[in-house]
């Protein structure tokens, strides 16, 4: 019986040991955490965002630059896939208002336990056998001659060992949400063998304004939303982003799934330009015009906040926004302080640091990787999930591009292992 190794028990490896267990391969989870799939779960903890319902050719579109490798991976494994899957599981799903994909219950823990259960009792093929706290420590060899394949090196609770097998799946995330095990350990791993990886950047994060809050703002609205609100952004090389939705003050700058949607761009502008810009339609189903007439409109004894309540329904942190960042001159102009209702802008200095992003860009290169996913300086090592260089916003769209991942790296090592050449053995020597 062929036997494999996959290092990283989230959705992507999970997801490849089951397509390998499955066809009758002997497969062996390892991970560093002491229970499987804590960032799915705690991913998960406000209501657990599967996939999302839009057409395809849309959908697809969501991966930016990528696009075009993840549609490929999602032949295999795309979200009506994933629904189905799930409904296997004994998960229902519904989709929300906004068109995103749930379990019926919105929680994590029930598929999750279904899903190791198959795992560990499946009908059909090998138990799938699990070592917790056990760390790939860079190190592998070469097994014996009569028995090629690799050997890897884990630090764990008995002390170093080695794991043999015919093949392995690296699952190992990017570099957000460490204390959860994607701390990126094991890029100077794989750079130091000649495999190709993009640097490790914070995706779907916040963002530092410049100069930061004011010490009355930030201590009065951090933590408070800006709800029904709309930004627009136009980066230096004419790429532009516009969506209406709602995003938090943070005691530093902004963040939230409107801040996230546009990450990636603002990110790459900070990068090579120094900051971004982007302005903020405080009101965007009023048009300009309107709320012109109504900041001109006569106030009499009003002040100018209690004028604006009345005229605009435009107050709390919105009203805080436009004191915290205008003039006495441009408040008290009408219409400066409409075009700035309309379009504030909002300068960004940086990117929060990549721990506290949702996830990450970069990683390895898909031009490092077969179409199976499997290394090409490394034969008979594959990757999968997010240690892959893509990227996306939240939405079930993360979620949905490490299962199709790690279902086509599934695949395509039985492909492999079905293939008996010598040439396929390889080396990975302890630096």
């Amino acid at each position: 019986m062929k036997k494999v190794l996959v290092v990283g028990a989230g959705p992507a490896g999970l997801m490849a040991a089951e397509v390998l267990s499955g066809a009758g391969v002997a497969v062996h989870v390892f991970d560093a955490m002491p229970s499987v799939g804590r960032k799915f779960l705690l991913a998960g903890k406000g209501g657990l965002n599967l996939t999302h319902s839009e057409p395809k050719q849309i959908f697809v579109t969501r991966y930016g630059k990528h696009q075009q490798q993840i549609a490929a991976l999602l032949e295999d494994f795309d979200a009506d896939a994933l629904r189905a899957w799930a409904a296997g599981l004994g998960v229902e799903t519904f989709v929300g208002s906004s068109g995103r994909v749930f379990p019926v219950d919105m929680k994590a823990a029930p598929l999750l336990r279904a899903w190791l259960h198959r795992l560990r009792y499946p009908l059909v093929g090998p138990a799938v056998q699990f070592h917790m706290r056990h760390r790939w420590n860079g190190g592998a060899v070469i097994a014996a001659a009569a028995a090629p394949g690799v050997s890897l090196s884990f630090d764990s609770p008995q002390g170093e060992l080695q794991a043999q097998a015919d093949a392995v799946l690296l699952a190992l995330g990017g570099g957000s949400w460490a204390r959860l095990g994607s701390d990126g350990a094991w890029v100077p791993w794989l750079q130091t063998r000649g495999v190709a990886v993009a640097p490790l950047l914070p995706s779907n994060c916040g963002f530092d304004v410049r100069g930061g809050w004011s010490p009355y703002f930030a201590s009065r609205f951090a933590g408070q939303p800006f709800k029904s609100v709309a930004i627009a952004f136009t980066d230096s090389q004419g790429q532009r982003l516009a969506r209406k939705g709602e995003f938090v003050a943070t005691a530093t700058g902004v963040e939230g799934s409107l801040i996230y949607a546009a990450s990636s761009l603002l990110r790459d502008e900070i990068m090579a330009q120094g900051t971004a810009t982007f302005r903020l339609d405080l009101l965007p189903d009023l048009g300009a015009e309107r709320v012109l007439a109504e900041v001109r409109h006569p106030r009499g004894a009003r002040s100018l906040s209690s004028h604006l309540k009345s005229r605009l329904h435009l107050e709390g942190i919105k009203t805080a926004l436009l004191h915290e960042l205008l003039s006495k001159e441009q408040i008290h102009d009408p219409l400066q302080l409409a075009r700035a209702i309309k379009a504030l802008p909002i300068t960004l200095a940086g990117a929060r640091p990549i721990d506290e992003a949702i996830s990450s860009a970069g990683g390895v290169l898909f031009e490092a990787m077969d179409e199976d996913l499997m290394l090409a300086r490394l034969p008979g090592v594959f990757c999968a999930g997010e240690m892959l260089d893509w990227e996306a916003p939240t939405g079930g769209y993360l979620l949905t591009a490490c299962l199709a991942s790690g279902s086509r790296a599934g695949r395509g090592m039985l492909a492999y292992l079905g293939d008996d050449r010598k040439d396929k053995t390889f080396v990975l020597p302890n630096d």
